[in-house]
């Protein structure tokens, strides 16, 4: 399983999503080969996919499935209720990702 943070320089949530992120994983006892993506400008955003900071991706798809049909990149902060991506998200995330139901 691959788990990719895709962040901007200065984001203050970045650092904290990928502690929950590891936190989750610790907590399911699950292993996963996790990447942190610097996207430094709107361009490579756009290259990437990028939906805001911090954007979490479990074997290439968006933690939150309503995110997955978005065709518009921002270079910007991504708002998830709380600032961060909540550990159920993510947790059904990488459940999703073994064909277990979220």
């Amino acid at each position: 399983m691959k788990v990719e943070v895709l962040y901007f320089e200065g984001c203050p949530n970045y650092k904290p999503a990928v502690e929950r992120v590891l936190s989750v994983l610790r907590q399911q006892e699950m292993f996963a080969e996790l990447t942190e993506i610097e996207v430094p400008d709107a361009e490579a955003a756009k290259a990437v996919g990028f939906l805001g900071s911090p954007t979490i991706r479990v074997d290439g798809l968006d933690i939150d499935p309503a995110s997955r049909a978005a065709t518009e990149t921002v270079f910007a902060c991504r708002c998830y209720v709380g600032g961060l991506p909540s550990e159920g998200m993510i947790r059904a995330a990488l459940r999703e990702a073994q064909g277990l139901p979220r």
